[in-house]
């Protein structure tokens, strides 16, 4: 997928209205992107971020995750992504201007952690550049050999058995901070094995290890879901990482409801997705879960509001605590915020 997909238009988006449940419940969304040019989801700016975070649900923060916007165009190669740091610095410190909006409270950039204990020059720049903000760094792992997603990783292989990998984690640990990562469901045993090989590293699993359905995956729902679900009880073992639970309405997925004539409703987005949500949770607890809504990605198939309503809708049978945890004190924990 190398085209230019714009986010769903209001119009599309506004043809499911729904009431919001729960509207004084306080939220930390943990996983959004922002772009000022155009790349591979369209623009998303402030004033958008805050059209969908003031669209009901009572957003107070949120997390900015790399998605290599506004890289330097020069300099060396291992400092351009200081660039994306810079830009969000400069939206978050906006968004604090208004208090009736929800804040941009946490940075998470990239860095190449294949430089090993090189990279502590990369993770410097980034805190001098994050104004306070920067908590950590995504370097992800997608890799597919179908042909179904051939940019994936840009077409390298997973990095997380490099040792010069792993020793990059160590050195982002040292130095204090978390390591978000996004992968394919073929990358789940992998994943196992760099969480269990850095054990004090703070990990975020994004997106559930994300169990791909296009493709040559695109009949295979119910035998992947059954090696998905071992595979996440395995890495649930490991306690130092974290569940991200979100994501799963991207088009990689399959579920299909950026081709249909209107978005799904939360009822419907339930149905499709609850057993992906309980199994993580069972697994994981909620004192180790966090909603997220990956966004303007997951805006190709339904709407912000109504994707927060399914999410409430999947956590009421959890007690207050719980579901406090998994909308907020998760995030604000790891993050820091």
């Amino acid at each position: 997928m190398s085209a230019i997909l714009e986010p769903k238009s209001a119009a599309w988006l506004d043809q499911v209205q729904e009431d919001i449940i729960d509207p004084e419940r306080r939220i930390i969304d943990p996983h959004h992107h922002l772009w000022s040019k155009p790349l591979m989801f369209g623009r998303y700016e402030l004033a958008d971020l805050w059209a969908d975070t003031g669209s009901g649900h009572n957003i107070e923060k949120t997390v900015f995750i790399d998605c290599h916007a506004n890289y330097r165009k020069d300099g060396p190669g291992r400092l351009k992504p200081i660039g994306e740091t810079e830009y969000v610095a400069e939206v978050a410190a906006a968004s604090r201007e208004n208090p009736e909006q929800a804040t941009i409270a946490a940075i998470v950039s990239h860095a190449n952690l294949l430089l090993g204990d090189a990279v502590e020059e990369v993770l410097q720049a980034h805190e001098e550049a994050g104004q306070g903000l920067f908590r950590g760094i995504r370097h992800a792992g997608p890799y597919d050999d179908t042909g179904t997603l051939v940019n994936a990783g840009g077409g390298r292989p997973c990095p997380y058995p490099e040792e010069d990998f792993r020793q990059g984690l160590r050195r982002l640990t040292a130095m204090g901070y978390s390591y978000d990562t996004w992968h394919f469901h073929m990358q789940n045993s992998a994943f196992l094995a760099l969480a269990q090989a850095v054990p004090e590293a703070t990990i975020v699993l994004d997106h559930f290890g994300t169990p791909l359905g296009v493709g040559a995956y695109a009949d295979k729902r119910e035998e992947i879901f059954a090696q998905w679900s071992k595979d996440i009880a395995a890495i649930a073992e490991c306690p130092n990482v974290y569940a991200k639970l979100g994501g799963l309405a991207m088009i990689d997925n399959g579920f299909g409801w950026d081709a249909q004539s209107r978005p799904p409703t939360s009822d419907e987005f339930v149905a499709a997705q609850r057993r992906y949500y309980e199994h993580a949770i069972n697994c994981f607890g909620p004192e180790r879960c966090m909603f997220e809504s990956n966004f303007p990605v997951d805006r190709l198939s339904i709407s912000y509001p109504v994707l927060w309503n399914g999410l409430k809708k999947i956590a009421a049978q959890y007690s207050a605590d719980e579901q406090d945890a998994m909308f907020y004190g998760t995030a604000a924990k790891v993050y820091k915020v």
